[in-house]
């Protein structure tokens, strides 16, 4: 029986690129104006996984990812990097997911694959920035879970070490298995793309990618199971309705908007003492420091 574990990777816009048509009238991101990338925290999390794959053996790596059809880009990337698979849950349905009808669509996403011992997720997304959606995985589950993660000290099949990233230090934790870990930027940074997976898993697709390029893999799917990235609907993984999408979100945001710190003065200074010395009275009677 093999070690499962599951990677919540997600498909996010390019924070750095938010412009006026960022947002769209029902307080949604317009995702169609900024371009997409690979959320930076769940990389750290993917690396992760594949450290723990190559020390437990028998492991395998899946990723689950919620969006539209180009979000099955995330799992292609995924296999390049040393993924074994993963899945895409996308419907019409989960359009305009807050947290909570998020975390309860990965949730039941991951009960679908079923007998799963570790899921590990990035601390957060940079599209909103909440570090919620793991802890609510969790939950849902009814799981433990070890939040901030930086490096995995000890792992093996029964059991996990990990230290944790505070705002005032470490600490170290241990758990059993199944538990949801949320990983910290801090940690290692993913392994880059291997040569002989690119060529395995370069012709990877999605059913909707096929269909939205008029393309019949049916003969390649047969002679090659694993170019077929599954792709799952609402229904596929039993979830409800009502907690699906916006209907299921308590969350609505108001407004973006992007924000660009300017520099309104400069002062050079030379290393001179006293050159030093007036610079810290002036943040002194400024009240900025003291």
């Amino acid at each position: 029986m093999s070690f499962k574990i599951v990677v919540l990777a997600k498909q996010v816009p390019d924070t750095r690129n938010v412009g006026k048509d960022a947002m769209k009238a029902d307080g949604t991101v317009n995702r169609a104006a900024l371009p997409a990338i690979f959320n930076p925290e769940d990389l750290n999390a993917l690396e992760m996984a594949l450290h723990i794959k190559d020390i437990i053996k028998d492991a395998t790596v899946t990723i689950v990812t919620m969006g539209p059809s180009r979000a099955a880009e995330i799992v292609r990337e995924s296999m390049y990097r040393g993924a074994d698979n993963g899945f895409v849950v996308s419907d019409r349905k989960v359009a305009g997911s807050d947290t909570l009808a998020t975390s309860y669509t990965i949730s039941q996403a991951i009960k679908k694959i079923g007998d799963v011992n570790l899921v590990l997720a990035g601390r957060q997304a940079i599209d909103g920035d909440t570090a919620q959606v793991g802890p609510q995985t969790a939950e849902k589950l009814g799981i433990p879970q070890i939040t901030y993660a930086e490096e995995v000290v000890s792992v093996n099949s029964k059991k996990i070490q990990i230290k944790r990233r505070l705002e005032r230090g470490i600490e170290v934790v241990e758990a059993g298995y199944p538990c949801l870990i949320t990983v910290h930027g801090s940690a290692k940074e993913c392994r880059s793309r291997h040569a002989k997976l690119l060529m395995k898993y370069k012709l990877a697709r999605s059913s909707s990618e096929l269909q939205e390029a008029g393309l019949d893999y049916t003969s390649i799917w047969n002679e090659k199971p694993y170019l077929k990235i599954e792709e799952w609907s609402a229904a596929d993984i039993i979830a409800e309705d009502d907690r699906l999408g916006l209907t299921g979100s308590p969350t609505k945001v108001k407004k973006i908007e992007n924000v660009v710190l300017t520099q309104k003065e400069s002062k050079v200074l030379t290393p001179a003492d006293q050159d030093i010395d007036g610079l810290m009275k002036e943040l002194i009677t400024s009240h900025i420091l003291g």
